[in-house]
């Protein structure tokens, strides 16, 4: 019984050793024909034996499975990332072939990110970028490009997450590019690499060769992560990103703005103010700056302060339209004042006689606030703020053509919004 018994065991081996080479034979034949759903069903029907293979086998195994999976390229994205699970699942063996398949792996996602990228698929894109950096993890470009590409559609927390990735690790992004002078325009041209810009030089066409750095990326991935901190809402870890960033890049007066603007946003004024006179100091000559200056200065109470920034703003910009008509409300604004003392008058005759003169006073403020209203509605003909408020002054000044004119042009621009 016993002999029997071990006879049986070695037949029953030997017809499951049987079974899995055929299987395999069959997928690396349908392989090698480009029959990828062929080489798929074997790979499936030799999977169950997988538990007995020794470890050669089940190199060979996984080798061809990820090749089926890949199936030259036309694999689809979760064939792919399973492909590369299986060829990670290699031990010993196949390296060169490995090493080969992943770097065509590599080429066919950044193939497809670019053709999705040009057809301005930019999500779809943005995830073969991700998927060619996570084949090796070496090739750190193509994170930035996920990144990059994932603003572009404001998926800004995947692109956060890419984008802390690339801080982690360390991604500068700084390449070395060869120059050299073209011998008869003179002009310093680009090389693709260093060998050819070398052999250019040895036949004469060029000279003076000279290499530069290209920018470090980095500013760019700090100042992102905290702006995409701000869009989010996420106040407290936007301030803090944003002093990241601007140690990275001091000049950067667009970082100071933002981080002003979250300031303004959390409603800390004095520190927005004191970074936008920063901002100020380093671009002197941006209208928007004294403009904003003039904004807090006004919520401030402080007119003639307002007034002075709004004033260089349109010193630096004469069509700054916001400027002519913020002057205009800062005029304007006098008149409460004297409102509230006509209205609390008696009937006597010093009661009449200061009515008059506040009166004339009100008038005075309307007079004086007109020509900015009208400078801002030559520079913008639909400005429905200026017009409606010039025609309200044109009826309390009792111009009544002056107001005719205004209160069709308020009608014409409502219209034409409607």
């Amino acid at each position: 019984m016993k002999k029997q018994l071990v006879i049986a065991l070695s037949l029953a081996l030997c017809s499951f050793s049987f079974a899995q080479k055929k299987e395999m034979k069959a997928a690396e034949k349908a392989i090698k024909g480009s029959n990828f759903a062929e080489a798929k069903a074997a790979i499936n029907q030799a999977e169950s034996f997988v538990s007995a293979m020794d470890i050669k086998t089940k190199d060979k195994f996984y080798f061809l499975k990820g090749q089926a999976l890949y199936a030259n390229g036309a694999g689809s994205i979760e064939d792919i990332d399973k492909a590369l699970e299986s060829f990670d699942n290699v031990k010993t063996g196949y390296a060169v072939e490995i090493v080969k398949l992943k770097q065509d792996v590599t080429n066919t996602l950044l193939k497809k990110g670019n053709t999705s990228y040009e057809s301005k698929d930019f999500s779809t894109a943005s995830k073969f970028f991700e998927k060619a950096y996570g084949v090796t993890e070496k090739d750190t470009v193509f994170l930035y490009y996920a990144a990059a590409t994932a603003v572009n559609v404001k998926e800004y927390d995947r692109a956060l997450s890419l984008y802390e990735k690339l801080k982690e690790i360390g991604y500068t992004g700084i390449t070395k590019q060869y120059f050299a002078i073209d011998k008869n325009t003179q002009k310093e041209e680009p090389f693709q690499n260093k060998e050819l810009r070398d052999i250019s030089v040895k036949t004469k066409t060029h000279i003076k060769p000279f290499e530069k750095l290209t920018d470090s990326k980095k500013p760019e991935i700090v100042k992102n992560i905290a702006l995409i901190y701000v869009s989010n809402g996420d106040n407290e870890k936007a301030i803090a990103a944003m002093k990241d960033a601007r140690a990275e890049s001091p000049d950067d007066v667009n970082l100071i703005l933002s981080e002003a603007n979250v300031h303004f946003k959390m409603g800390n004024t004095e520190e927005f103010k004191k970074l936008l006179k920063q901002a100020t100091t380093m671009d002197p000559t941006n209208p928007e700056l004294q403009y904003n200056l003039g904004v807090i200065a006004a919520d401030s109470g402080e007119v003639d302060q307002a007034k002075a920034y709004y004033e260089k703003a349109i010193a630096l910009d004469p069509n700054y339209i916001n400027a002519y008509i913020n002057l205009s409300a800062l005029i304007l604004g006098k008149e409460e004042a004297i409102i509230e003392e006509m209205n609390g008058l008696g009937s006597s005759k010093a009661d009449d006689k200061r009515y008059d003169e506040l009166r004339e006073e009100r008038q005075g403020i309307y007079r004086e606030a007109v020509p900015f209203l009208t400078k801002a509605l030559e520079i913008d003909g639909e400005s429905l703020s200026a017009a409606k408020t010039l025609m309200n002054i044109y009826s309390i000044l009792g111009e009544t053509d002056k107001h005719k004119e205004m209160k069709e042009m308020v009608e014409a621009i409502e219209a034409a919004a409607n």
